[in-house]
């Protein structure tokens, strides 16, 4: 009887309901990054598409002028439409397409290595991204410096390629090239690892199957099994390539040393918006070009997403 009596306690205390845990609304998990969203991507955005209808020198209020700033963009903005526009397209061409096509080849390369080799060149492939505006105004410029003493000039007459040193970096002929390969020195960036990171992660038995239903070759390997396996981290590249080209602007400036670049060959919208925001003051018409661009990002990642999303 007394040992009945003692085990009631513990059975009662069996028998107690679990205390309730308190749950967190879902909205505290997603207060902290609506903020930092809503503070560095929705209130920035708002404000320039705002002064982008103004005329705004950064010393008198704002004076709305309601398209004209778009007008004059279009219309009487000889540098915009003369400089500007094919610089951008030559250069997004180069370093944002061909950068894009080198960072998957890259990607794939490396793939093809041992683990450790192909981390320790995927780390030296990646750090100019990372140093590359440090180092452009430093080791670009003396081997691309205009005198005899500059590495390139001093071997190409050397070499007896040319006969007298070129000015690359003040030659509205050659800025721009200059620009282009230090551009795609420096582009191997985030979007190149991302590819390798999904390249390295395809399940192998994929492969072994392709080739016993009839697949022949590596190209064939990269068509019908790589890229098609990899479609987000393409997609990831694309879009940072896309954005990394219309938001260049420091790399023909320090190159040149000067803002316009001289003649203008090295202007990019970019460039084009720092120029017109930062040394003219007139921050209404760099709002307008800014919204253009951010335009032009828009479409451009839509064409990119359409060709790399997955499909339900």
């Amino acid at each position: 009887m007394k040992a009945r009596i003692k085990a009631m306690p513990e059975a009662a205390a069996v028998r107690q309901p679990p205390v309730k845990k308190r749950k967190m609304p879902p909205w505290t998990l997603l207060a902290p990054y609506a903020v930092v969203f809503v503070v560095f991507i929705v209130i920035p955005v708002a404000a320039a598409v705002l002064l982008s209808f103004t005329y705004f020198n950064t010393i008198e209020p704002p004076r709305w002028i309601g398209l004209q700033n778009y007008v004059d963009l279009f219309t009487t903005d000889t540098t915009f439409l003369k400089y500007v526009v094919p610089n951008t397209i030559a250069y997004a061409l180069f370093v944002g397409v061909g950068g894009y096509i080198l960072a998957f080849f890259l990607a794939w390369s490396l793939s093809q290595l041992t683990r450790g080799v192909r981390t320790v060149m995927a780390v030296i492939i990646y750090m100019p991204s990372l140093t590359g505006g440090i180092l452009i105004s430093k080791i670009w410029a003396v081997i691309f410096d205009g005198s005899e003493i500059g590495y390139l000039n001093y071997w190409l007459m050397r070499l007896n390629v040319i006969q007298e040193p070129i000015s690359w970096l003040t030659s509205s002929d050659w800025l721009l090239p200059v620009m282009i390969v230090v551009a795609l020195w420096s582009s191997m960036g985030v979007g190149f690892l991302s590819i390798l990171s999904g390249i390295t992660n395809i399940d192998k038995e994929i492969y072994e199957a392709a080739y016993v239903d009839g697949m022949k070759n590596r190209w064939q390997e990269i068509i019908y099994i790589t890229i098609p396996s990899i479609k987000p981290q393409m997609l990831f590249g694309a879009v940072m390539a896309i954005v990394n080209t219309f938001q260049t602007s420091g790399v023909g400036v320090a190159l040149s040393g000067s803002n316009p670049t001289p003649n203008y060959a090295g202007q990019l919208i970019g460039t084009h918006i720092e120029d017109f925001g930062f040394i003219r003051n007139e921050m209404g018409y760099a709002a307008a070009v800014s919204v253009v661009t951010l335009l032009f990002i828009k479409v451009m990642s839509s064409g990119a997403n359409k060709l790399f999303a997955e499909k339900e």
